[in-house]
């Protein structure tokens, strides 16, 4: 009986690098590529290349605290352990929460964009839908969550093959424009690939949901580092050469203003039928919101367990061993972001709360490394300063918004 009362232990590593790899694929590159195009211009791969650089500080301070403590509600377990303040615990499990319910609204958003490729359909049914469809799946159980992801992330990568396929020829004018594509030492231009670096970051989040379903992993304190820098590793790479394929393929501007790029890309490219792509589009953007559903959930389940927020969250249904109760209240959050905000504003309201936390995160790991010396009475390593750089870079990354 008490078993049931817990979650469930299924997720191989396989599976949570597709899981990781699929929410991170699925909300930057089907999404938002258009939008960072517009803020950097010709020089987006740049501002992915800074964001996967940023984003790599982070993923090695996650996966040392995951190996530590794999806990569901990671971050607010890592900032606990590190400072013991319940205030700061509930703020940071909150914190991830409002990123879970707010990057689910910037891909119910996408969604639309997809859609309306199929059905001319209102943005109110279209997105009412789509939360509907992935809190059916998030309460069916995690099983059924991940085993989806994974075929999700299989359709996403092909998807991203087919746009580097249709986009050869243009890809091969790289070389050519090797120049023009490099930025010049010019602060007006720097500034605008750290614009779009800052959008971008949002691309990459997604890594750090898999510490999330820390309880639900086989062997967590093995499998969850290694997950974490694979799923890091493989985005990165689709990231940059796709980033590429849709500047060297359509007109900056053209490719700013649309709302589904890819469609755009095969339709103006190729003889294939638009509908191909808007469909591996419109499942990845499900399969990414899906990931954070289920990641918001889980943060809500260990919040109840530290008792910082209600102990509804906490109930686990003996049938589906997914905690429904909080599936609900993240899936009636999402309805109401996604159709109350913009899809930049949300995904800067993200990038800038989540780099918030992911420095906090990393001063967590510098307070909780510094103790391990001293009681080991060690000498500082090298990877002991990652955790540091880590910290400084997200915080000169937020404040590099407001210069």
């Amino acid at each position: 009986m008490a078993e049931k009362n817990q979650l469930k232990r299924v997720i191989t590593l396989p599976l949570l690098v597709f899981y990781g790899t699929g929410t991170i694929l699925g909300a930057g590159v089907y999404a938002l590529i258009g939008k960072i195009v517009g803020a950097s211009g010709i020089y987006a791969p740049f501002s992915f290349l800074l964001s996967s650089l940023i984003a790599a500080f982070v993923a090695f301070t996650y996966a040392q605290l995951s190996r530590r403590y794999p806990k569901s509600a990671g971050e607010a377990v890592y900032v606990h352990q590190a400072f013991h303040r319940n205030w700061l615990t509930a703020l940071v499990g909150w914190g991830i929460v409002f990123t879970g319910v707010v990057s689910s609204g910037v891909m119910a958003r996408g969604f639309y964009g997809y859609l309306n490729e199929f059905f001319p359909l209102s943005d109110v049914f279209a997105v009412g839908l789509f939360v509907l469809l992935i809190s059916i799946i998030a309460i069916l159980g995690i099983a059924l969550s991940v085993g989806f992801a994974t075929l999700v992330t299989l359709i996403e990568i092909s998807g991203i093959i087919l746009i580097l396929i249709i986009s050869r020829e243009h890809l091969a004018g790289i070389v050519e424009r090797g120049i023009e594509l490099i930025p010049p030492m010019s602060w007006p231009v720097w500034r605008n690939i750290i614009f779009g670096a800052f959008l971008a970051f949002y691309a990459f989040i997604g890594f750090e949901d898999m510490v999330n379903v820390a309880e639900e992993v086989i062997e967590p304190k093995k499998n969850l580092p290694v997950a974490i820098v694979l799923a890091l590793i493989i985005s990165t790479f689709f990231y940059i050469l796709v980033s590429f394929a849709a500047l060297m393929s359509l007109p900056i501007q053209e490719l700013a203003d649309n709302k589904a790029p890819f469609a755009l890309i095969v339709k103006n490219n190729s003889q294939i039928p638009v509908e191909v792509i808007s469909l591996i589009s419109l499942v990845a953007i499900l399969n990414g919101a899906l990931v954070q559903m289920v990641m918001g959930a889980r943060v809500l389940y260990g919040l109840s367990e530290k008792r910082v927020a209600p102990s509804l969250f906490g109930k686990i249904n003996a049938y589906t061993r997914t905690p429904i109760y909080a599936t609900v209240f993240i899936s009636l959050a999402v309805l109401i972001m996604a159709l109350w905000l913009p899809i930049e504003t949300l995904a800067k309201t993200t990038s800038f709360i989540i780099l918030s936390i992911f420095a906090l995160i990393s001063l967590s790991l510098c307070v909780i490394r510094i103790a391990e010396r001293k009681a080991q009475k060690s000498s500082f390593l090298l990877a002991d300063w990652i955790p540091i750089l880590s910290f400084l870079f997200c915080c000169l990354f937020v404040m590099m918004q407001f210069v």
